[in-house]
């Protein structure tokens, strides 16, 4: 199974710990850390620089999709960045538990 940190950021830290509570909640992610960061980015003709939370959600690539979906779906910003990095080397005990925390519930 390839492990994947799935990367967005957002301007508040309410809505950084919205979308980090939900996509663990629902099993898309097994954690997420949030970091605040400083950006400086082209928008609409400007160079913009604004304070941000970046998210760091730990899953597998296998979510990929479901995740990306959630995020767009929740995420406050004209056009987020969302992106994933693939991990090489995962400690094999912490590999294990990102897979079992983001597995899907079965239905019965």
């Amino acid at each position: 199974m390839t492990h994947i940190v799935v990367l967005t950021t957002v301007a508040s830290l309410e809505d950084a710990r919205t979308l980090a509570r939900t996509m663990v909640e629902r099993r898309l992610a097994a954690c997420a850390q949030i970091s605040p960061i400083e950006s400086y980015y082209h928008w609409h003709g400007a160079v913009h620089n604004e304070p941000e939370f970046r998210i760091a959600f730990k899953t597998v690539a296998e979510r990929y999709a479901h995740i990306e979906a959630a995020i767009r779906a929740q995420h406050p910003y004209e056009l987020p960045d969302i992106h994933a990095l693939s991990l090489d080397h995962v400690y094999a005990p912490y590999a294990q538990w990102v897979e079992q925390a983001t597995a899907p519930v079965p239905v019965a």
